[in-house]
């Protein structure tokens, strides 16, 4: 392995266990999920088209630069 690779593995690693530790925590707001809703503020009709369009625009960037890159 390179050393991005390993940079890669411990971030998504590092992320995974936070993820794990918030879900076992019953504290409201330490999950990504919550985090991204509070950021994108998903309760309101504005927040929620926002965060439709960044979404739906990463992904199609993400799609076509790992497909075509």
């Amino acid at each position: 392995m390179t050393t991005p690779d390993l940079i890669w593995a411990a971030l998504l690693a590092l992320g995974a266990a936070y993820e794990l530790l918030a879900l076992a925590d019953t504290k409201d707001g330490n999950t990504l999920s919550e985090r991204v809703r509070a950021w994108f503020r998903v309760h309101t009709h504005p927040g929620r088209a926002i965060f439709a369009i960044t979404w739906t625009g990463f992904a199609f960037w993400f799609l076509v630069h790992i497909t075509l890159g």
